[in-house]
């Protein structure tokens, strides 16, 4: 019996795809596994605002970015808008000194923010700048913590090797939790994904989790 629990959790992961109908699902991250797990716990950092990243920060299996190479950055109510068409292959950009990514310590772990159009070091930057994430390898599904987020909304873009985007879900409102997302398709092809969000307080992120279990293209 044991030798057959990947196979039906492939079918189950699959069945809750196509019962959401969408090109990307939305599904509770505990029902997925996955190989690897980015935790930020490797990166120096500091107390409160935390530290600036400089350029494109390089993890093992992705690499992070304010946004991918064609967009373009505009502002909106003191948050990230990313407006525009990726190029490919899709690759990840940094943002000006100030307003890029930024690692900060929170109780027990490191997070990842963007900075939003305030600026490092003002406070009220944290939280609200967009993050782009391209993977080494093409996904099928991939999950993620939010801390920090205060009944607010996030939209979570989903995108392909060649730049062409295949959904867009608004997950809210958000709170301090673990989130999954499931790819509705015969073979995995999400590249990257943009993360932008119009919370009060802003977010951060953690345990970003990919290479999924009978998952990888």
């Amino acid at each position: 019996m044991r030798h057959l629990l990947p196979a039906l959790l492939v079918i189950s992961f699959a069945s809750q795809a196509m019962a959401c109908g969408a090109p990307v699902c939305q599904v509770p991250q505990a029902e997925l596994s996955f190989g690897q797990v980015i935790t930020f716990d490797n990166l120096p950092s500091s107390p409160g605002v935390g530290r600036e990243v400089e350029g494109v920060l390089d993890q093992p299996g992705a690499q992070f970015g304010e946004r991918f190479a064609g967009q373009l950055l505009l502002s909106e109510g003191g948050f990230d808008r990313i407006e525009g068409r990726a190029l490919a292959p899709l690759s990840v950009l940094a943002g000006q000194t100030g307003q890029s990514l930024g690692v900060m310590r929170l109780t027990q772990t490191l997070v990842l923010q963007g900075y939003g159009p305030r600026g490092f070091p003002n406070v009220d930057a944290i939280g609200e700048g967009a993050v782009a994430i391209v993977f080494d390898r093409d996904q099928g599904a991939i999950g993620l913590d939010i801390r920090g987020g205060e009944a607010g909304m996030a939209r979570v873009v989903f995108l392909r090797r060649d730049g062409s985007e295949i959904a867009a879900l608004e997950v809210q409102p958000l709170a301090e939790d673990s989130y999954g997302f499931r790819r509705n398709a015969a073979a995995p092809d999400i590249a990257g994904i943009l993360i932008l969000n119009r919370d009060p307080q802003g977010i951060a992120l953690d345990n970003i989790r990919f290479d999924g279990l009978d998952l990888l293209g």
